[in-house]
């Protein structure tokens, strides 16, 4: 009895060790669904973080993150930490010219309470969009529509918190 009750032991300390083996050598692939945290810094500035939160869950390889980010995620293990620095082509693209317009202020219904710096929604054939004012006088609004953070260096600092492998 005593021999079995060993054996039995012994049985499953091996199991739950090549288990937490197993889940050590689990890496970052796509189809994963990989949990992280990061902190987001641009310009010396923290943008967005996860720190004191839920951290963020993805699935890597469905283009939840800028490209340069996943990219540098893949291969990492539960317990890595990395920090990443993404160049604007590889994070929200180079600032595109062509993307800023001149708006005439009577479009506006309450051009009265717009502000420089202000993020304004509007629907361009059926789709929402956002767009930054960049300037404003008595007869145009200058809308600029690139990603705030395009054209921008990003720093992420991430930490690798869970990594669910390929079903």
């Amino acid at each position: 009895m005593i021999r079995t009750t060993a054996a039995l032991l012994s049985f499953f300390v091996v199991l739950s060790n090549s288990s937490l083996m197993a889940a050590d050598k689990v890496k970052i692939k796509n189809g994963a669904t990989v949990s992280i945290h990061y902190t987001l810094t641009v310009d010396g500035k923290v943008v967005e973080t996860t720190t004191g939160k839920d951290p963020y869950t993805y699935v890597h390889g469905k283009k939840q993150l800028v490209p340069g980010l996943e990219k540098q995620l893949v291969g990492l293990k539960v317990g890595s930490k990395k920090k990443i620095k993404v160049q604007p082509k590889d994070g929200y693209g180079e600032i595109n010219t062509r993307a800023v317009e001149i708006v005439p202020i009577k479009s506006f219904k309450e051009a009265d309470k717009l502000q420089v710096g202000q993020v304004i929604q509007g629907n361009r054939k059926g789709r929402k969009i956002n767009a930054t004012i960049k300037y404003i006088d008595s007869y145009s609004v200058i809308l600029d529509f690139n990603h705030p953070l395009a054209g921008r260096t990003l720093l992420y600092e991430v930490e690798v918190v869970d990594i669910k492998p390929v079903q």
